[in-house]
C-alpha cells in the first residue's frame, strides 16, 4: 500500500512533505500503487484529475515534461489552444528541464494551461493541464527549487491515453478513435479500428451488450453515444471490402510452419484466438464439434438479432487468412488433447463454450421427459433444424420460459414467432435486476410475452408421459446477499399453476465435462471451468491455453473476444520467447481502475443536450411472426450525428518508475 508524499487530485491537496515516512498513513486507495512491476516502485502517478507523488526524489519538471510530451503527441489538432497551446508547454518544459528557462516560464506556462482547459473542445483538451497546473497552484516552491539543480537524466515513464468507454470494453476498443473517423466521413478508417481488435465488428454491432455505452460520459448530459449502432454502421458500410482486405494481408514475418496451433471451438474466443494469431503469421488449424462455426453466436442467437449470413462472412475472414475449420470435430469423442500434440501442433488454445444447460432443480424434473428444452438446445433446435433445415417444431400453445437473462428473452420471442399462442416468463427477483439488456426486456413486453415477476418454480406438472404444467411461488426480497443484490424469500401460501405444453429452463449454461481427461493434464476448478493463470490464460498443462466461456462460465460474446486476444498475444510469446512478457498497457488500465473511486462525476463544460439517434424497428405485431432482423441500419445522415455527439472523453496518464 502506497504513501502519498504530496499531491493534488479533483481539487482535494495532500502535503507531507514534512512529515518522515513512517509518521504518513497509509492509502487504501493506492493499496495496489506499490510497484508497476516486480521490484519497479511507482514513483509518481499523473492523471486527467491530477497527479500524486509517492518518493521524495521525483523530478517534477522532468515527470510533468513526459506527461506533456504524450498530451501533445495525441492532441487531435481540431482546436487551436490544445493543438498549439500543448505544443507551446512541451518545449517551454523542454527548456526548464535543460535549465535554458526562467521562473517567468511558469507564469507563462500557467496562463497557456488554463486556456487550455477552459476553451479546448473535447476531453483530451479539457484534463490535459489538470496535473501541471494542480502542481503550479499548490507546490510552485516545490518546482522554483528544482531550477537551481543540475540538469536530471529523464526519469523512466509509462504513458497511457484511454478513455472511460475504452476502459470499459473488455477488447479495449478505440472507440472515440473509430467514431473520430465517422465524424471524417473515413468509415473504412473507422472499421480499421475495430479489427484491430477482433474480426467480428458487425456482430458486435448487433448483439453487443454495450458496457462502453454504460461508461459513457455523455450520460452525465442526456443520454450515452449510440456506440454500438455506430459500429454496425461501418461495419455494414464496408462490408465488401473486408474479404479484399484480407486476401491481400501477407504478415511481414511469417513465422516457422512448425510452430502451428490448434485452436478448439469457433465460438468468439477461438474465432478471435485464431484471428490475431494469423495474422502474426502463424499457421492456424481450428476444430469445431458442430456442422457450422460462431459457437453461441451462431446456435443461441436468433435471425431476428443476428442474421446468420452476417456471422458466416465475418467468421469467413479466418479462411480468407489462411486458416483451417474442421467441422463434426468434437474434442474428447473424435480426439483428444494429446491426439493434438502428437499431430504435432505446438500449442493449444481451448475455446470451448458452455453448451449445456442447467437444472431448475425442482420437483418431479426431468429433461428428457416430452416439452422440456434447456434454452440453448431450444435455441439451437430453432437456428439449426427449423431455419436451416426446414424441420417442424410441435411446441404446443402455452410456453414457460424460466430466466431473467438474453437468453431467456430470445427464448421467449423466438417462441412467438415459433407460433406458440402464449408465452410466460417466470423470474425470481424484480424487473431492475434481470441481467437482460433493457431494450431486450422491453421488445419481449411489446411483442407480447407475459412477464412474472418475484415469481420462482417448484414443480414440474406431469401427466401421460409430457409436461402439463408449472407450479409457481411468489417471491418476496430479503437483505442483501454476498453479492450485494437483494436476497429473495418465498412468499407463505402463494402457491399458484400455469397449464403450459413446454417449459424451457434458460437459467445459466455451463461446460459439457468429458473434454478433458486427468491424463490431459489440464485442471478444472470446483465450478466445472478450466483453471488458468489470469495474467496469460496458460493452463496447468505447458503450451496449452484457455478463454472464453470455459474459463469464465457464460458471459458476453465482446469478453470472449477480448480473451481470444489475450491468449493469442500470450502464445505468441510463449512459442516465440518461451515465457510471457509483462504487459505495460494492461497494469496501466488496472492503475486507472482503482482510481476510479477517486474520481468526481460531472462535465467540466456545458454541452448541448442532443438525444442518441432513434433506431427504426419492425413493428411487433408484424416481426413476432417472422425471424426477420428487428433493428433496421441507420442512414449516413444519422451516422454523422450520432458522431458528433462523442464528447471525445480521451485521458493521459502516466506512471514514473524507478527503472
Amino acid at each position: 500500500m502506497a504513501k502519498v508524499i504530496f499531491g493534488a487530485w479533483d481539487g482535494k491537496v495532500i502535503d507531507n512533505r514534512n512529515r518522515q515516512i513512517f509518521e504518513i498513513e497509509e492509502h487504501p486507495e493506492f493499496n495496489d500503487f506499490d510497484e508497476f512491476n516486480t521490484g519497479n516502485p511507482i514513483k509518481a502517478f499523473f492523471g486527467g484529475h491530477g497527479f500524486f507523488i509517492f518518493e521524495k526524489k521525483v523530478n517534477l519538471l522532468d515527470a510533468l515534461l513526459h506527461y506533456m510530451e504524450r498530451v501533445a503527441r495525441e492532441s487531435c489538432g481540431k482546436c487551436t489552444p490544445c493543438r498549439v497551446g500543448t505544443q507551446i508547454i512541451k518545449r517551454k518544459l523542454e527548456d526548464l528541464v535543460n535549465r535554458k528557462g526562467s521562473p517567468k516560464d511558469l507564469d507563462e506556462i500557467e496562463i497557456i494551461a488554463e486556456q487550455i482547459k477552459s476553451t479546448s473542445l473535447c476531453g483530451l483538451g479539457q484534463t490535459a493541464t489538470v496535473a501541471l497546473l494542480g502542481m503550479f497552484q499548490f507546490f510552485r516552491e516545490a518546482i522554483l527549487s528544482e531550477l537551481s539543480t543540475p540538469i536530471p537524466l529523464r526519469q523512466p515513464c509509462e504513458t497511457y491515453v484511454s478513455a472511460p468507454c475504452i476502459e470499459a470494453c473488455p477488447s479495449k476498443v478505440d472507440v472515440p478513435k473509430y467514431i473520430d473517423y465517422i465524424k471524417d466521413g473515413k468509415f473504412t478508417h473507422s472499421l480499421g479500428v475495430i479489427l484491430q481488435k477482433y474480426p467480428m465488428a458487425a456482430t458486435c454491432g448487433r448483439v453487443c451488450v454495450r458496457f462502453c455505452e454504460m461508461a459513457c460520459r455523455r450520460t452525465q448530459v442526456d443520454e450515452a453515444v449510440g456506440i454500438k449502432v455506430l459500429k454496425r454502421f461501418v461495419a455494414d458500410h464496408e462490408q465488401g471490402v473486408i474479404n479484399e482486405w484480407f486476401s491481400a494481408y501477407a504478415p511481414e514475418d511469417p513465422k516457422d510452419p512448425h510452430l502451428q496451433v490448434a485452436v478448439v471451438g469457433t465460438g468468439p474466443a477461438g474465432i478471435a484466438a485464431a484471428y490475431h494469431l494469423l495474422l502474426k503469421g502463424y499457421p492456424v488449424d481450428i476444430f469445431e464439434a458442430k456442422s457450422i462455426p460462431g459457437g453461441m453466436a451462431a446456435t443461441g442467437i436468433p435471425e431476428y438479432r443476428l442474421p446468420k449470413a452476417v456471422l458466416a462472412k465475418e467468421v469467413s475472414i479466418i479462411e480468407t487468412l489462411g486458416g483451417r475449420i474442421f467441422y463434426n470435430q468434437k474434442m474428447g469423442r473424435d480426439f483428444t488433447l494429446n491426439d493434438l500434440v502428437e499431430r504435432g501442433y505446438a500449442s493449444v488454445f481451448l475455446g470451448i463454450g458452455t453448451h449445456k444447460g442447467k437444472t431448475m432443480q425442482v420437483a418431479y424434473e426431468d429433461p428428457e421427459i416430452q416439452g422440456y428444452d434447456f434454452g440453448v438446445d431450444f435455441l439451437l433446435r430453432i437456428n439449426h433444424d427449423y431455419i436451416d433445415r426446414g424441420i417442424p417444431m410441435e411446441l404446443g400453445e402455452t410456453m414457460v420460459v424460466v430466466g431473467g437473462g438474453n437468453v431467456a428473452m430470445d427464448c421467449a420471442r423466438s417462441a412467438l414467432r415459433m407460433n406458440v399462442k402464449q408465452v410466460h416468463l417466470i423470474y425470481r427477483r424484480s424487473e431492475k435486476e434481470m441481467p437482460a439488456d433493457h431494450e431486450e426486456i422491453e421488445a419481449a413486453k411489446k411483442e407480447g410475452v407475459i412477464f412474472h415477476f418475484l415469481t420462482n418454480p417448484t414443480k414440474i406438472l406431469v401427466k401421460d408421459g409430457r409436461i402439463r404444467g408449472i407450479e409457481l411461488i411468489k417471491m418476496a426480497l430479503g437483505n442483501p446477499d454476498e453479492s450485494g443484490r437483494s436476497s429473495v424469500v418465498p412468499v407463505a401460501e402463494s402457491e399458484f399453476t400455469i397449464d403450459t405444453d413446454h417449459i424451457i429452463p434458460a437459467i445459466g449454461q455451463q461446460v459439457e465435462l468429458g473434454f478433458v481427461t486427468p491424463k490431459d493434464g489440464v485442471e478444472l476448478n470446483t465450478w466445472g471451468t478450466i483453471r488458468v493463470n489470469p495474467a496469460s490464460l496458460i493452463t496447468t498443462r505447458k503450451g496449452v491455453f484457455a478463454g472464453g466461456d470455459c474459463v469464465s462460465g457464460p458471459a458476453t460474446l465482446v469478453q470472449a473476444m477480448a480473451q481470444g486476444e489475450k491468449a493469442a498475444r500470450s502464445i505468441d510469446d510463449y512459442l516465440t520467447l518461451g515465457r510471457i512478457r509483462f504487459q505495460p498497457k494492461e497494469r496501466m488500465s488496472q492503475l486507472v481502475a482503482d482510481l476510479q473511486p477517486m474520481i468526481a462525476k460531472g462535465i467540466n463544460i456545458p454541452v448541448k443536450h442532443e438525444y442518441r439517434v432513434k433506431i427504426k424497428e419492425l413493428d411487433p405485431l408484424i416481426r413476432k411472426k417472422i425471424f426477420e432482423e428487428v433493428e433496421k441500419p441507420i442512414s449516413v445522415d444519422q451516422a454523422y450525428t450520432e458522431a458528433q455527439r462523442c464528447m471525445r472523453c480521451y485521458r493521459v496518464y502516466s506512471a514514473i518508475t524507478e527503472h
